[in-house]
């Protein structure tokens, strides 16, 4: 089976790379930039999600697509880090899943509703260069207890996990 990720960031071919390899024996992965079709920060659990499904299935020809994105959304006067993954499989069929969530301390999300993307805003929030590649935002709030790959490591167990669940039901 061939993978292909719409993304050349590190922490999400890390995240692929170590699901694929450990639950699809003989998969070849690549990457490739593809566009989110949403805005550079989705600003909601919709469309962050709609954003890893564009992913997919921009990355879907003739492989296995995959989706990951991040996002922010508001739950009341609390803004959280929001994170959804897409995997399309090559007939066209599309599977989702979405990772966990933490509020955004406040100072962090007012530089992102004044405009700011969130990878930038969490650079200069920690005084720290291309976080998202690395530990991300949420790597940096759970003091390295959840890195970015290992959320969309987990984001990736479940979108595998409903792939081979329903290739189950066609056998």
């Amino acid at each position: 089976m061939k993978f292909v990720l719409g993304s050349e960031n590190q922490a999400k071919k890390r995240a692929v790379v170590r699901v694929v390899e450990r639950y699809m024996e003989n998969s070849i992965i690549s990457s490739a930039p593809v566009p989110s079709g949403v805005r550079a920060q989705p600003m909601s659990e919709e469309e962050t999600r709609q954003g890893a499904i564009n992913r997919s299935i921009s990355a879907a020809h003739h492989a296995f697509g995959i989706g990951l994105e991040g996002g922010v959304h508001m739950i009341g006067d609390t803004m959280y880090l929001c994170n959804w993954g897409a995997l399309t499989t090559p007939e066209g069929k599309t599977f989702t899943a979405a990772g966990a969530q933490i509020p955004l301390p406040e100072d962090l999300a007012n530089e992102i509703r004044c405009g700011k993307e969130l990878g930038d805003a969490v650079d200069a929030y920690f005084t720290k260069q291309n976080i998202r590649m690395s530990e991300g935002a949420m790597g940096m709030l759970t003091a390295q207890l959840v890195p970015r790959d290992a959320l969309f490591e987990h984001i990736m167990q479940l979108l595998i996990g409903q792939l081979l669940y329903s290739t189950s039901l066609q056998s």
